[in-house]
């Protein structure tokens, strides 16, 4: 992970949180849901790796003039070491996921991507050196007993199948990945406009998976192009959206409003495949979901930055 020098902007640094930002994320939260919901179709009908291919390039096609028409200018070397590095662990967080959607339900796979926030939070430490408090301790603790949950209940409905663990083994590896990802998103936005942030990481996802294309790409038919053009759209829209809110406000702001992205994808797994959501997953989830407002949690001595 690259290290750059950062400073928030004033609206970042007053600790307080602010209304636009935060329905912001919301509403961005919203989208990129409906997104992994046609992303799932699309996987589904191409393969993991294809969808994610086309989905990159497409989102880069709709953003790319965009920041050319506002003037963009070539980043300076430590920002695009960043744009890099976020590009690449972008690219394998995303087909990694996609893959686990055409293996698991929305909202669980969802749910146990929730991990993330508690994960990030010692992948800080060991970059930046922070210390890890008991609360963080405590956070990962019920983080892991909630993806337990879950996973216990595909034992309990006989449902663990081959196609089962690999899906779990899939979006484990992508919520790694998306923990490192929240550190790298919040250094980019600091250094960054939302339009170049967006542009420049659906460039660099495009170009880290061009190496594999002739291997794991195949041609897909022209009536399966709709559903990945779409996820592009909504790709842009929330990327801008979250990339603008995480430039003013802080993370600990932010994060907790993620975990809305259960209760979308809750709504749109039953809209677009009849999916129920089950006892098990609702407990994981809610033990998940408590775990990292626990470890995010600041102390009063902590609340100013």
């Amino acid at each position: 992970m690259t290290r750059c020098n950062i400073r928030p902007s004033a609206l970042a640094m007053n600790g307080r949180p602010h209304l636009l930002p935060v329905l912001a994320t919301l509403c961005g939260i919203g989208v990129l849901s409906l997104m992994d919901a046609f992303m799932k179709n699309a996987a589904l009908d191409m393969g993991a790796y294809t969808a994610a291919l086309l989905r990159a390039m497409m989102a880069f096609a709709i953003v790319a003039p965009i920041w050319l028409a506002t003037r963009g200018k070539w980043p300076a070397r430590t920002v695009l070491k960043v744009h890099v590095t976020r590009g690449v662990v972008g690219s394998l967080m995303a087909v990694t996921f996609f893959f686990a959607l055409t293996k698991l339900p929305l909202a669980e796979t969802i749910a146990i991507s929730f991990i993330a926030p508690v994960v990030s939070l010692y992948l800080a430490s060991i970059v930046l050196g922070e210390t890890i408090r008991r609360e963080a301790i405590l956070g990962a603790i019920l983080g892991f007993v909630g993806t337990l949950v879950i996973v216990g209940g595909k034992f309990d409905r006989g449902n663990l199948n081959e196609d089962t663990a690999l899906g779990l083994a899939s979006i484990i590896l992508s919520a790694l990945l998306y923990a490192w990802n929240l550190v790298l998103q919040r250094q980019q936005a600091l250094v960054a406009k939302p339009v170049e942030v967006a542009t420049f990481y659906m460039g660099v996802a495009m170009l880290a998976y061009v190496p594999a294309t002739p291997f794991l790409a195949h041609m897909p038919e022209t009536g399966q192009l709709a559903n990945v053009a779409i996820a592009a759209g909504l790709t842009v829209v929330g990327a801008l959206t979250m990339a603008w809110a995480y430039a003013r406000a802080e993370a600990q702001v932010l994060v907790p409003i993620e975990y809305t992205g259960f209760l979308w994808a809750a709504l749109f797994g039953w809209l677009f495949w009849r999916e129920a959501v089950t006892l098990s997953v609702i407990v994981g989830a809610a033990l998940i979901v408590i775990g990292c407002l626990l470890a995010t949690r600041r102390r009063p001595e902590q609340s100013s930055v």
